[in-house]
């Protein structure tokens, strides 16, 4: 790299993207962000801000705009197949998060509180991606779908848990996928149940169904199906086919549900999964968020890694004298954090959606037995690394 305004491309404009550009441009890097949608993607299912997040969105200074955004439901509560109530709680109590401190807003809401926060200082391309990228001893140069051609001192994949950059960096995704033996799909639906600022979980043997109101009864709600699927399903039907078929019979209100989702305009639906990869770097490039390290929605942390990741490859990079001993560093001190949070999966997490009778069973005896007291500390996985403090001056240089 060169010893003044290293230029660093940053594939993806969703979270992790913008929340690592906020950090290289207060370290005196010169940032580029492409992203193949023509502008911040609104809309959303809520996400979770928890434990460390927390204090990387206080020393963003985004921690005011969150709060405002912050979802704040006031009750989960969970259904047996038939409908009837099975418990009724606090969220933070299911979730192991800190009441008052602890926050959940739209994913919508935090990419345009990150965009508006960088766009000043960031060079925005929408409507673009990277083609091709090829290295050499000063840079990489990057052919991008537009045609145009660039050199950066240092690439950076955040583009998702389907990573268009790592698969031109380190081949096909199936090497690093683990499936979690399930198919989900979320969309929006007019919100014809009268509920405001709650959260209603269904649940059957191997399916679940949930409505969750961020607004008031005026509002539409986010519906969720989730069913399980041991194998990834590769059945060429169209997902909502499938999930209907998954969920034909089913009682309370999936009839109405399955209805919506094939009127859907914003229907979203993929297999559950992580990624897990033996490096997150190859020379002078670099995966960030759930292009490296998806812990997938039932650890509820993606956003959160997103946004300690970020911090912490902005800060190797702004004390490390050459990008490989910082991208080095960045593996070294945030892969603990990872692996912890992603084991999260086979602790308990997803015991939400109980695959048989009898887990059921289990899962709902443990529910009826918790109460909503406020929780004062949050699960350890969430605060399991300390910040290291901010740098004074960027030392990268040549690499």
């Amino acid at each position: 790299m060169t010893s003044t305004a290293p230029t660093i491309l940053i594939s993806g404009a969703s979270i992790a993207g913008p929340a690592l550009a906020y950090w290289l441009h207060r370290y005196g890097f010169a940032v580029t962000v492409v992203e193949k949608a023509g502008a911040p993607r609104g809309g959303g299912y809520p996400i979770d801000v928890r434990g460390t997040a927390i204090e990387v969105a206080e020393r963003m200074g985004i921690l005011p705009q969150l709060r405002e955004a912050h979802v704040d439901s006031q009750r989960l509560t969970f259904l047996d197949a038939d409908g009837s109530e099975v418990a009724s709680l606090s969220p933070h109590t299911v979730a192991g998060s800190v009441e008052g401190r602890d926050l959940e807003v739209t994913r919508g809401d935090l990419a345009a509180i990150l965009h508006a926060t960088t766009r000043d200082n960031v060079e925005y391309v929408f409507n673009d991606a990277i083609s091709t990228l090829d290295e050499s001893a000063d840079g990489i140069d990057i052919t991008f779908q537009s045609g145009a051609r660039r050199t950066f001192d240092l690439v950076v994949g955040a583009d998702g848990m389907h990573s268009h950059t790592r698969e031109l960096l380190f081949g096909p995704e199936a090497q690093f996928h683990r499936h979690l033996g399930y198919r989900f799909a979320v969309f929006t639906m007019p919100n014809t149940f009268g509920l405001s600022h709650e959260l209603l979980m269904w649940n059957a043997p191997g399916r679940a169904a949930a409505l969750y109101a961020t607004g008031g009864e005026d509002d539409r709600v986010h519906a969720f199906l989730n069913v399980h699927r041991p194998v990834p399903h590769h059945d060429s039907r169209a997902p909502a086919d499938l999930l209907a078929e998954a969920f034909a019979g089913s009682a309370w209100q999936l009839p109405t549900l399955i209805e919506a989702m094939h009127q859907a305009d914003d229907l979203f639906s993929d297999t559950v999964g992580q990624i897990h990869m033996p490096t997150w770097s190859k020379g002078r490039a670099v995966l960030i968020g759930d292009a490296a390290y998806a812990p997938s929605f039932l650890t509820g942390q993606g956003t959160s890694l997103a946004l300690v990741g970020a911090y912490m490859l902005a800060h190797a990079l702004a004390t490390n004298r050459t990008h490989t001993t910082a991208l080095t560093t960045y593996e070294t001190t945030t892969r603990p954090f990872i692996t912890a949070n992603q084991a999260l999966v086979d602790n308990g997490t997803a015991t939400l959606f109980p695959t048989t009778p009898e887990a059921l069973t289990r899962r709902n005896t443990n529910l009826r037995s918790l109460t909503s007291i406020p929780t004062l500390t949050p699960r350890p996985e969430y605060t399991a690394l300390a910040l290291p403090g901010l740098p004074t001056a960027r030392r990268t240089s040549s690499a």
